[in-house]
């Protein structure tokens, strides 16, 4: 009775273990343009999945000083999509009242490319590699 337990426990352990997915290596870069921000200030990007979080602020930077600011981030994720927003003065969230912005992943490693402009909810993804 013992041993049936165990085979038991076991069993049930090797089952969860092998529901795991993988992780992908995702790298996405983030270039959004506020030339039509009085004053942008600590811009940002804030989110669910490590690196970003809701709670720290990501700075992007503008090394160009052409009002386009830019981070890239890379992250291990077996989820299909991330969420975030893009902030300015480390707090001023962009799309007030309305739904997060969002990158949905295809399974397997990817090479991203993520253009907007501040407040505006359109976007465009490309796939590098």
């Amino acid at each position: 009775m013992k041993a049936l337990k165990y085979i038991s426990i076991i069993l049930i352990v090797l089952f969860l273990t092998s529901c795991v997915q993988k992780k992908h290596k995702k790298t996405i870069h983030f270039k959004l343009d506020m030339n039509g921000v009085e004053n942008p200030v600590n811009v940002g990007i804030k989110g669910d999945t490590y690196p970003l979080s809701w709670g720290k602020t990501l700075l992007l930077t503008d090394n160009n000083n052409d009002g386009v600011f830019e981070i890239s981030i890379e992250l291990e994720s077996a989820s299909y999509d991330i969420e975030f927003k893009f902030v300015n003065q480390q707090n001023n969230f962009e799309l007030r009242d309305s739904d997060n912005r969002s990158i949905r992943f295809d399974y397997k490693p990817e090479t991203i490319l993520y253009e907007t402009v501040f407040n505006n909810p359109e976007a465009e993804t490309s796939i590098l590699k």
